[in-house]
């Protein structure tokens, strides 16, 4: 299900303040923007078969650690935490924020759409094959923040496939041709190219036969900021989770898109967000 258009925006000036690095309010125009653009990924998931989901809002650390998360992505971790009662008392007071301490809930804010749809899947048998869409707010620690290309909160949107090695691919496949077919006719220029953040142990095997055969692309703009990717995991999840298919262990594959990343390419490429939404309502028709 996409989301929906908002109002047209107030007469007169209007200034959002960003609350701090990495944190952006999106004024009436790029919001505008980024809803159109998810319909066009809606669209997207639609044509591959996907069946729209909603994930939750945070993820166990436990389940996570079976997804080898702590091994490769642990810089980007940020984690739900409680103020303890004695910070709870200090804050009504008036104590700083910053100084006061938490307990940690065991749980962490996403960092991909995809882990709560993979970890909604434990243990189950997926048939011949799945494939499912959703929409989430995922977090991540930077060493630095830039605009729409790199932020702390940001929105990302993924189809994903589960089932055999053969439809995983194709899935890839299938989905690089509609992400190159729908940035050109939105103006954005990209090139493809391997990444190198698999999902499991950079030191395993796994890892070293990615150097011989990547199993991460992504589509990035001019300017070098990744806006999209696909990704091969193999049967990685199937094995950790125990996640079948008729009877197999399902491998599985993604479509990602970093939605806040693809209003920052359509206004490098058409310069407003009035430009780039004329773009948008032209494709969309």
């Amino acid at each position: 299900m996409a989301l929906r258009t908002p109002p047209a925006a107030p007469a007169g000036d209007l200034t959002l303040l960003n609350p701090g690095p990495g944190l952006v309010v999106l004024e009436p125009q790029r919001a505008a923007l980024m809803l159109e653009l998810d319909a066009l990924f809606t669209d997207m998931a639609d044509e591959l078969g996907a069946s729209a989901v909603v994930g939750p809002p945070l993820l166990p650390a436990e389940g996570l650690a079976r997804l080898d998360y702590f091994r490769n992505f642990p810089h980007l971790g940020v984690t739900a935490a409680r103020f303890s009662d004695g910070a709870v008392e200090a804050l009504a007071s008036g104590a700083p924020v910053a100084e006061q301490p938490v307990r940690p809930t065991g749980y962490l804010l996403p960092s991909a759409t995809c882990y709560g749809l993979l970890l909604s899947l434990q243990g189950q048998d997926v048939g011949p094959g799945l494939r499912l869409t959703s929409i989430g707010r995922c977090f991540r620690n930077e060493d630095h923040y830039d605009g729409l290309r790199r932020l702390w909160g940001f929105h990302m949107r993924e189809i994903v496939y589960f089932g055999t090695a053969e439809g995983a691919r194709e899935h890839l496949a299938r989905s690089k041709e509609l992400v190159e077919t729908l940035a050109s006719r939105l103006g954005i220029e990209l090139s493809y190219q391997p990444a190198s953040d698999p999902f499991y142990d950079k030191s395993g095997s796994r890892a070293k036969l990615m150097a011989l055969d990547p199993v991460k692309y992504e589509f990035v703009a001019p300017d070098g900021t990744a806006i999209a990717s696909v990704n091969r995991h193999r049967n990685f999840f199937g094995e950790r989770l125990g996640i079948t298919s008729a009877g197999v262990v399902a491998h599985s594959s993604c479509t990602a898109f970093g939605v806040e990343r693809w209003i920052h390419a359509m206004l490098q490429a058409h310069g407003t967000p009035q430009k780039a939404l004329r773009q948008v309502h032209d494709v969309r028709g």
